[in-house]
């Protein structure tokens, strides 16, 4: 409880706060904290395009779109080909993966 009230009242002294913001670590880890938002938004934003851009949403979108075969066969065929296409795409991503990543060692 003392405790509380011991942060509060320094949360709520402005002048603290003014320097604690001009202090140079604070400074430091807001252009941290800035650089990592931004960063995780630009690959949010990457990996959202490259997932509507997939061969395998898209197949799956067109799988579902038509009418639903009655014949388990059929049914396991399409299964089998959404699975190949996503299997597929992994490992072209794994490879593009490990490719970035020896073009950064260079």
């Amino acid at each position: 409880m003392v405790l509380r009230r011991l942060l509060s009242s320094l949360l709520n002294n402005q002048q603290l706060i003014e320097k604690l913001a001009e202090s140079r670590p604070i400074r430091r880890a807001a252009r941290i904290t800035a650089f990592a938002i931004t960063k995780a938004q630009i690959t949010g934003r990457d990996a959202a395009s490259k997932m509507l851009k997939s061969e395998t949403l898209q197949q799956i979108r067109q799988e579902t779109t038509g009418k639903i075969p009655r014949d388990p066969g059929e049914l396991a065929r399409r299964a089998r080909r959404v699975r190949d296409t996503f299997v597929n795409e992994v490992k072209e991503g794994l490879r593009d993966a490990s490719r970035q990543v020896k073009n950064k060692d260079k």
